[in-house]
C-alpha cells in the first residue's frame, strides 16, 4: 500500500514538474528536447512498466489543450488532434434534391460506355468508398497505376487524386468518366445517354428546376452528394469529447506515442489527421519498373517528384491497403517501414547527373520504437475506427423501361 501511494505521489510531482518545464521551455528548445526521444517517456522511464503507462494515461484525462506538446518539427504549421467536427448541413443535405440525384448518378453504370461500371464500382460504401484493391480495375479489366482513394471527408481537400490533379470535386468526378482505363465514357455523349432514360428528366427538374441534362449539372450533383460522405465517430472521438474511458490505457499511450517520438503529427494531424500537403516518403521507384513520379506530373516541378498526397487516417481499418500503390495491407508492417525511417534515397547524387532524382522527405527518421511501443501505436490506429459504414443503394430510374 505504501509502495503504491508513493508511485502515486512521484508521479504526480513528476507531472506536475514536466508540465512547468514545457511551458517554460521555447519551441526550439523544445524541439530540440524532442528529438533526443519522448520527452515525458524518458522522464518516467523508471517506473515499473504498469505505472509508466499510467502516468502517461494521466497525461491525457483533461482537455485537448492541457495535454503534452507534440514532437513537431521546426518550420512545421500543424493543427492539434480533435474530434470529428459536427454536421449540421447534413439533415439538409440529406433532402437536397441535387443530392439525391447525385447520390443515383453515382450508383448507374449507365454513366460508363459499357454501362456495366458505376462510381460505386470503385468507392464501395461498405468499403468506406474504395474498393479494397491494391490498385484500381475499371473498363474492360483494365488496371489503373494507382490504389483507390476513400471519398470519405472529400469535402475537406481542395485538390483531389494522389497527385492533386483536380482543382475541385466537379472537375475529379469527371475525370473517371472519361479515363479509358475507368468508366471510358464519351462525356459529350452522356446528357443525351441519360435523356433516353425514362425518370432522369423529373429528377434533373426537382435539382435544377428544368429538365435539360448537361455533363457540369452531371458532376455538380455527383460532387454534392460526395460532400455528404463523412467519416462516423470513432472512439478517440468520443475520448476528446471528455469520455475519458472510451480509449484504453495501451491506446493512450499509443496516441501519446503518435503524438511525440513516433512523429507522425508532422503529417497526420488536425482532427482528419491530414495536412493535406504533398511529401515523398521513399516509394516512387524511381528508375524501377512502377515508377511514379507523383505529384511531379501535375505541377512539372523538380522538387515535386516522387510526391503524394498525404492521405486521413480515419477509418483507416476499413480503407487498407493503404499508400498511394496499395503497397501495404498489415498496420504493422506500415509502423515498421516508418520506424525504420522509410526509404531514404542516394542524397548524393548530384542534379548533374540526374536533375530528377528525388529526396525523401526530411522529416523521416529512423524512430527507435520498440514491439511494446508499435503494438501500443497500432492499438491507437485501430482506435480511430468507427462502425463500419452502410448505405442503401438508391433504386435507379427506367430500369428495364428503356
Amino acid at each position: 500500500m505504501k509502495k503504491t501511494s508513493y508511485f502515486i505521489v512521484l508521479i504526480g510531482m513528476l507531472t506536475l514538474c514536466s508540465a512547468y518545464i514545457s511551458d517554460r521551455l521555447d519551441n526550439k528548445t523544445w524541439h530540440e528536447a524532442s528529438k533526443m526521444g519522448d520527452f515525458y517517456h524518458d522522464l518516467y522511464s523508471f517506473l515499473p512498466t504498469d505505472s509508466l503507462t499510467d502516468s502517461i494515461v494521466n497525461l491525457y484525462q483533461g482537455p485537448v489543450s492541457d495535454w503534452p506538446k507534440p514532437n513537431i518539427d521546426s518550420g512545421i504549421v500543424y493543427q492539434e488532434l480533435g474530434a470529428m467536427p459536427g454536421n449540421k448541413e447534413y439533415l439538409k443535405w440529406d433532402n437536397d434534391d441535387t443530392v439525391k440525384l447525385g447520390k443515383i448518378l453515382f450508383f448507374d453504370p449507365r454513366l460508363s460506355r459499357s454501362s456495366q461500371i458505376s462510381c460505386s464500382s470503385c468507392h464501395e460504401p461498405d468499403m468506406a468508398w474504395q474498393d479494397g484493391r491494391t490498385i484500381a480495375l475499371g473498363n474492360d479489366h483494365l488496371q489503373g497505376n494507382r490504389n483507390t482513394p476513400s471519398l470519405l471527408n472529400v469535402i475537406i481537400q481542395k485538390e483531389l487524386f494522389w497527385d492533386g490533379r483536380a482543382g475541385s470535386l466537379e472537375s475529379q468526378a469527371t475525370a473517371p468518366l472519361a479515363e479509358h482505363h475507368e468508366m471510358d465514357m464519351d462525356v459529350k455523349s452522356l446528357p443525351a445517354k441519360l435523356m433516353k432514360i425514362a425518370g432522369y428528366d423529373s429528377l434533373f427538374t426537382n435539382a435544377y428546376g428544368n429538365s435539360d441534362i448537361t455533363l457540369s449539372k452531371i458532376t455538380y450533383a455527383l460532387a454534392s452528394f460526395e460532400k455528404t460522405l463523412r467519416s462516423k465517430k470513432s472512439r478517440f472521438d468520443f475520448f476528446v469529447e471528455g469520455n475519458k474511458k472510451a480509449l484504453k490505457p495501451e491506446e493512450i499511450k499509443g496516441l501519446h506515442l503518435f503524438r511525440t517520438k513516433a512523429r507522425c503529427m508532422n503529417c497526420h494531424n488536425g482532427p482528419y489527421f491530414t495536412d493535406l500537403q504533398y511529401h515523398n516518403i521513399g516509394l516512387s521507384y524511381y528508375g524501377r519498373k512502377f515508377q511514379d513520379l507523383g505529384r511531379y506530373l501535375v505541377t512539372g516541378k523538380k522538387e515535386d517528384v516522387g510526391k503524394f498526397k498525404t492521405p486521413t487516417l480515419r477509418d483507416l481499418l476499413h480503407t487498407r491497403p493503404w499508400m498511394h500503390n496499395g503497397l501495404f495491407d498489415n498496420l504493422t508492417g506500415v509502423i515498421n517501414i516508418y520506424n525504420s525511417g522509410m526509404h531514404q534515397l542516394d542524397n548524393k547524387v548530384s542534379p548533374a547527373v540526374d536533375s530528377l532524382y528525388p529526396h525523401t522527405d526530411p522529416i523521416l527518421r529512423p524512430l527507435q520504437l520498440t514491439a511494446d511501443e508499435k503494438e501500443a501505436l497500432v492499438a491507437f490506429l485501430e482506435a480511430l475506427n468507427p462502425v463500419e459504414y452502410k448505405m442503401r443503394r438508391p433504386e435507379l430510374p427506367g430500369m428495364g423501361h428503356e
